[in-house]
Parts: structure tokens; C-alpha cells; sequence
């Protein structure tokens, strides 16, 4: 049974890298066709696979997420966000209320959700994904000029302590009978400080260990920013910060300094980025039963385009 996983696993890796240039070729956003491939793969296409688990799918894209997070804090360079960086804060946090603000109010109005469902709605959707700006900006036929390249990673590397607590003060204003406001206001700057302090000091931790250890191996080297990375990402967590946000942070201060084998692991990272691109959105496409969606299908389409 495990080998034919692993004959799955290994041929839609093979599918999505192949698929990529259409992308390259037509304009088509990869991700999009990662995402339809595993669509193609689940149970309701012909690839027949079956895969219903959000928890594991979530996990999936946590993990997903946190790489490819700091391999984009990784390739940015602190001089080009630096003039940007109060922009990019505001979209961040004003831009992703007003957002959900539209958005919610926009579901309220057109899918006979009350208000506050609607809200919900818009706050889930209300932030950009990283994932796919990273591998936007990234592609070869992408050329922005002047502060808009800069201006977009950041916005899309920092708006999560923003959604998180839109989207969890909802969910308590839905469920409890006497939300506190000055709690969610709480939670907010706490998920901001905290990651943005750790995200700064595992940067430095990062660039000293790298540069101080000297390990026997150049292989090694990867090994230890990845056991970082994850460490930067469940300590902030743990601390009741953004984990995403730290580890964008400390991609960006460790970026910023020359250290050992610098150039291999900027390639090791950018490849693992790919790979959990890949991952995460094959992953939603299983989770997909196109099926299902043809009841609301009406609904979808009537929404606003964020």
C-alpha cells in the first residue's frame, strides 16, 4: 500500500512541475493549475484519490506556509522594503479591515447572511496569500517597478496577525453572548509585537549559529536553518504571537547579512518553497468534491472579486 502513495506522491510531483510550463507559456497562474490538478486527482475526478481531512490539510499548510514565508523574507532585501514599510503596514492592517469590512458587508447583502456572518466571511478572505504573491512576484515574466514588488511582499508577509484577529473576534462575538472588544484589540497587537520581536531576534540567533558553528558538512547547513525556522514558528506560537510573521521577519534580517553557503541555501530554500507551493495547493485540491460546490456554485459567482 505504501509504495503505491509513493507512486501517487512522486507522479502528481511530476504532473505539477510539468504543468508549470504552461504557465510559462500561456500566463497561467501555477498555482491555479496546481490546484486543479489536485482537483483532477481527488475522489471526484479521475484520479479517484480520496481526502477529506481539513485538520490535516490545515497542518499541511501550516507547515507549507512557514517555508514559504521565510524563503520569501529570505530573498527580500530590507533596502528595498524599508521606504515602503509604513505602506506596507497600513495595507497590512487598515487595508485588510476595510476589506473585510466591504466584503462582509457585500456577503450580508447578496447571500442572506446576517451581518455578522457576513463579516466572518469577509475577514476569512480579506488577506492576500503569500504563497501565491511569492510565486507571482517570482515568475519570470513579472517585472514591477519602483516600490510596488517591495510594497506587495510585505503587505502579503504581515497581514496575517490582521485576519487572525478579525477572524477569531468574530467567531467569539458569534459564539459568546458578551464579546470584549478591548480583548480582540488585545490579541491583535500582542500577535503583532510578539512576532515582530521574536521574527528580529531569531533573525540575529539565525545569522550567528550559520556563521559560528562550523559544521563539518555543507549539507548540515540546511538541516539547521530548517530546525530554526520551525523553532522561530512554534515559540512565537507558543507565546501567543504570529508564527508567520516571525519567520518572514527573520528571513528579511538574515537576508540582509552575508553568512556561510549563503548562496546554496538561498537555493535550497527557494526549491522548498516551490515544493510546499505544490504541496499545499495539491493538498486543497483534494480537499475539493467539485460535486459539493454545484449547490453554491450561484453564490460563488455573485460574491465580489477580492
Amino acid at each position: 500500500m505504501n509504495d503505491y502513495v509513493l507512486i501517487a506522491a512522486a507522479l502528481l510531483l511530476l504532473f505539477s512541475v510539468l504543468i508549470s510550463k504552461i504557465s510559462d507559456r500561456f500566463g497561467v497562474p501555477t498555482l491555479l493549475l496546481f490546484l486543479i490538478l489536485g482537483m483532477l486527482a481527488g475522489s471526484d475526478g479521475p484520479g479517484g484519490i480520496y481526502f477529506d481531512n481539513p485538520a490535516q490539510a490545515q497542518f499541511i499548510g501550516v507547515i507549507a506556509l512557514v517555508l514559504i514565508l521565510f524563503s520569501g523574507g529570505l530573498d527580500t532585501e530590507w533596502r528595498h522594503i524599508q521606504p515602503v514599510l509604513k505602506e506596507g503596514l497600513l495595507l497590512s492592517t487598515l487595508g485588510v479591515l476595510i476589506t473585510a469590512g466591504v466584503a462582509g458587508l457585500c456577503a450580508h447583502l447578496l447571500l442572506d447572511l446576517s451581518l455578522t456572518e457576513g463579516l466572518l466571511f469577509g475577514a476569512i478572505v480579506s488577506s492576500t496569500d503569500a504563497a501565491a504573491v511569492f510565486s507571482v512576484l517570482r515568475s519570470r515574466g513579472i517585472h514591477l517597478q519602483g516600490k510596488l514588488k517591495p510594497l506587495l511582499e510585505l503587505e502579503s508577509g504581515s497581514n496575517d496577525p490582521m485576519a487572525v484577529f478579525l477572524t477569531l473576534g468574530l467567531i467569539q462575538w458569534l459564539t459568546q453572548p458578551n464579546p470584549s472588544v478591548g480583548q480582540m484589540v488585545g490579541l491583535f497587537i500582542q500577535q503583532m509585537l510578539i512576532g515582530a520581536v521574536l521574527g528580529l531576534g531569531m533573525g540575529r540567533v539565525m545569522l550567528f549559529l550559520i556563521n559560528r558553528l562550523k559544521l563539518g558538512y555543507e549539507g548540515l547547513y540546511p538541516v539547521l536553518t530548517l530546525s530554526l525556522v520551525f523553532l522561530t514558528y512554534g515559540v512565537t506560537a507558543v507565546l501567543g504571537g504570529s508564527g508567520f510573521l516571525a519567520v518572514y521577519m527573520a528571513g528579511i534580517v538574515l537576508g540582509h547579512y552575508d553568512f556561510i553557503h549563503k548562496r546554496s541555501l538561498l537555493r535550497f530554500h527557494d526549491g522548498l518553497a516551490w515544493l510546499m507551493q505544490i504541496a499545499m495547493f495539491l493538498t486543497l485540491g483534494l480537499l475539493v468534491f467539485p460535486s459539493r460546490l454545484l449547490p453554491i456554485v450561484g453564490g460563488g459567482c455573485s460574491a465580489p472579486p477580492l
